[in-house]
């Protein structure tokens, strides 16, 4: 089995295009994560530590940037301008008729690509703004310096250095998917979770060591858990219902072919939606609840009793696992559409058996992609919902986690299409070589 993995791993050595993707591809991370060491100028990021050390809706944000955004470095928003901005264009794709032709396109994915790059830059600079507003809010009266809101000389530079951050990362995101292996952007957002786990296991071991045994029984049980999770995610991952395809042929006799429907049909995306839809308003209300309307005040107060993602009560659970049942349901209905499948298939001479062309195959696509979703969908919210239950029934807080929900789901997506990749490229070369 070692020998095995090890000529594995020699055959990989030794195919130099390979090998050069791999070598370009973790040079890039550690610019990334050089980057994320380097603080907006004019910023002492000692209160930033202790206001996400306290677990919280923030702390989701800064586990998908690798800690960038604790340091408050010029790469403290990470990807999620870029993330939200394709999800708009995906959405608006279906809305918009002329978008939808682009799409259509021979260079569509190309147009919307480049429409998606001028949409990260506001959205990152509304997005810079407003995260400055919220933790210098967050750091009042705390040890260290901060940005002062109301300077507009002062926040102006560092909003143009984090949103040219995004940027930055952008540029490196495709700069993988030109010349190094994988899709760069999934790898980036790869490197920010796995470079969160050291400094958790750090802060165990460091806490051990000072006496503060009382989490090391729940991390282990957790850590047992997260094992058993990364198993039924891979299972789920790469599992899927193959329908039977006929096809017809004048010239020869009909051949045979398959049709997948995957149980995950929407991947991580249901859960990127809820979290944003479930944690968006708790960033937003926490500006409110010193306002002076009592009304106002009551209702901040009682929705970050209720739904704060560091404190999760039972109506957050719930919440969160609808959301991202209905995310699924509606991201698969955007990006899977039956009629044009079963429409297809009959253009190609394609058919299934029993099943009549056209309008019965549609509708029989549709039933089974809704039984996949909804198996699919159940499938992401228990595994999201699985950390926030240790960190509500034991000592552990969100930042204490290894891995949430969501970050364990882009792992396992991100390694098997690396996976698939590589081998691809192994077999490419062994077939070179013959030829």
């Amino acid at each position: 089995m070692i020998s095995r993995k090890m000529n594995y791993f020699l055959r990989i050595w030794r195919n130099r295009d390979l090998r050069g993707k791999i070598l370009f591809t973790l040079f890039i991370i550690f610019v990334f994560r050089l980057a994320g060491s380097i603080t907006v100028p004019g910023v002492d990021p000692r209160a930033l530590s202790e206001v996400f050390g306290a677990g919280g809706a923030l702390s989701i944000f800064s586990a998908l940037t690798g800690g960038s955004m604790e340091n408050f470095s010029i790469i403290m928003m990470g990807l999620s301008p870029y993330i939200n901005a394709s999800i708009i264009i995906q959405l608006l794709t279906v809305a918009i008729p002329a978008l939808e032709r682009i799409s259509k396109e021979t260079d569509g994915r190309r147009k919307l690509n480049s429409i998606t790059r001028w949409l990260t830059l506001p959205l990152a600079f509304l997005q810079s703004y407003g995260m400055i507003i919220l933790l210098s809010q967050s750091t009042m009266g705390m040890e260290g310096t901060f940005l002062n809101p109301q300077n507009f000389a002062e926040v102006f530079p560092a909003m143009i250095t984090i949103s040219a951050g995004t940027i930055f990362l952008v540029w490196l995101g495709e700069l993988i998917s030109e010349k190094g292996i994988g899709n760069g952007i999934s790898i980036l957002i790869f490197a920010g979770i796995v470079a969160q786990m050291p400094s958790v296991f750090g802060n165990l071991i460091v806490g051990a060591s000072l006496g503060e045994t009382s989490k090391v029984p729940a991390f282990l049980i957790f850590a047992a858990v997260t094992i058993g999770l990364l198993f039924a995610v891979v299972f789920c991952t790469e599992g899927a219902r193959t329908i039977p395809l006929n096809q017809t042929s004048r010239n020869a006799r009909g051949s045979r072919s398959e049709l997948p429907i995957r149980v995950l049909q929407a991947g991580m995306i249901p859960i990127i939606f809820a979290v944003s839809l479930i944690t968006f308003p708790s960033v937003l209300l926490q500006f409110f609840q010193n306002s002076s309307n009592q009304f106002v005040q009551s209702f901040a107060s009682f929705w970050a009793a209720h739904f704060n993602s560091g404190a999760p009560t039972a109506e957050y659970l719930i919440l969160y696992f609808l959301l991202i049942v209905l995310f699924s349901y509606f991201y698969v209905s955007i990006t899977f559409n039956p009629e044009n499948v079963a429409e297809n298939l009959q253009k190609r001479g394609g058919f299934i058996p029993g099943v009549r062309p056209g309008r019965e195959t549609a509708e029989y696509l549709d039933k089974v992609s809704n039984r996949m979703n909804f198996w699919g969908g159940s499938f992401l919210g228990i595994v999201a919902l699985v950390p926030l239950f240790f960190t509500m029934f034991t000592d552990l807080s969100s930042s204490d986690l290894i891995i949430s929900g969501s970050g364990l789901i882009i792992v396992v997506g991100v390694v098997l299409e690396l996976i698939r990749q590589i081998n691809a490229s192994l077999a490419t070369h062994d077939y070179d070589k013959l030829v």
